[in-house]
């Protein structure tokens, strides 16, 4: 705590000191003694030994705790940090073979599956045009028989309507050759109709 020096006065004054017999206290309350300033105690030399040996048993308690309570204390939580990290790069090691053996499983079940696709896809396609290989030929089939029916039944039209039209010859040459030369035979006519329809 700083004193002011009229705060000092006053305290000699209440002290029963008297100012005028020239006893004067400085701040920290220590009499000045034969009119020479005194000098701040630390740089005092006087009392240099009892500060060394103070600083000596203060240095030596202080390496006592930092050497029993402190460092055992910083060291064993480092080696809880280290071991942690220890553990922590193994389960990360561990964690990141697994999931590299989960990848190539993966990847492995994925070809497999798409070579079965590719399988699956190829006998799909050869079903397919096996079935479609079927019906066209049963199509072609059913058309060829159907041809074949229709061909017949034209051809039977055709002879039919070849057998109405050499009669119908025969009727119309008969009738243009009695109006040209007059009356022709059946057999003559017939015979002409023929060579010319062949």
């Amino acid at each position: 705590m700083f004193v002011t020096y009229a705060f000092a006065q006053e305290s000699n004054h209440a002290d029963g000191e008297s100012a005028a017999e020239g006893v004067t206290h400085t701040e920290t309350g220590v009499p000045h003694e034969g009119g020479h300033e005194a000098t701040f105690p630390p740089f005092d030399p006087a009392t240099y030994p009892s500060q060394i040996l103070w600083l000596a048993v203060t240095f030596g308690l202080f390496y006592l705790f930092m050497k029993r309570v402190a460092l055992p204390r910083i060291s064993g939580t480092l080696e809880i940090r280290r071991d942690r990290v220890a553990q922590d790069l193994d389960q990360a090691a561990r964690m990141k073979e697994e999931a590299d053996e989960a990848i190539a499983a993966y990847e492995q079940e994925l070809a497999q599956a798409r070579n079965k696709a590719g399988g699956i896809g190829q006998e799909a396609r050869d079903a397919a045009k096996a079935e479609a290989d079927a019906e066209r030929a049963e199509v072609e089939g059913k058309l060829d028989e159907q041809l074949a029916k229709s061909e017949a039944r034209i051809g039977a039209i055709k002879a039919e309507a070849m057998k109405d039209v050499g009669t119908i010859a025969e009727d119309t040459a008969a009738a243009i050759v009695e109006q040209l030369v007059g009356k022709a035979t059946k057999a003559d006519i017939a015979a002409a109709v023929k060579s010319v329809s062949q």
